[in-house]
């Protein structure tokens, strides 16, 4: 096939991987990563110049929203069903844990990075918030 005409791009690592940047838009793919486990997490970003999709291809994630503002506010959790498009508005903290078996297709803008994405760490009482929320949803 002619590369002028179409790009193939896939990802079989962990973690977070873009595949295509073009013009204001991106697209990657989020994996299973030790740094996501539900007992590893740190912190909930937010993007402030973008919404960020999330589309399930396969296996289980868990979104967590955590409202707007400066501050974490109200954790809320969404195990994402596969296939459906989940929409992270602009300024909205998350964080997410894909499992073993999750592919995630994300689209966002191009110039996503930590200099637009400020991360605020979790407090204790939040970490247990949010491993609650898991299980809850999850059902275990």
């Amino acid at each position: 096939m002619d590369k002028k005409l179409l790009d193939i791009v896939s990802y079989t690592g962990e973690g977070y991987m873009p595949l295509i940047d073009f013009e204001k838009w991106r697209v990657a793919e989020l994996r299973y990563i030790d740094e996501l486990e539900i007992d590893n997490l740190k912190d909930m970003q937010k993007h402030n110049e973008t919404d960020e999709i999330f589309v399930l291809l396969e296996g289980d994630f868990t979104l967590f929203i955590g409202g707007q503002g400066d501050e974490i506010g109200e954790i809320q959790a969404v195990k994402l069903e596969p296939l459906k498009i989940y929409n992270v508005k602009k300024g909205t903290f998350h964080t997410h844990t894909p499992e073993k078996n999750a592919t995630v297709l994300i689209v966002e803008n191009a110039d996503t990075c930590d200099d637009n994405s400020p991360t605020v760490k979790l407090t204790k009482e939040q970490k247990k918030i949010i491993k609650d929320l898991y299980l809850k949803v999850n059902n275990t």
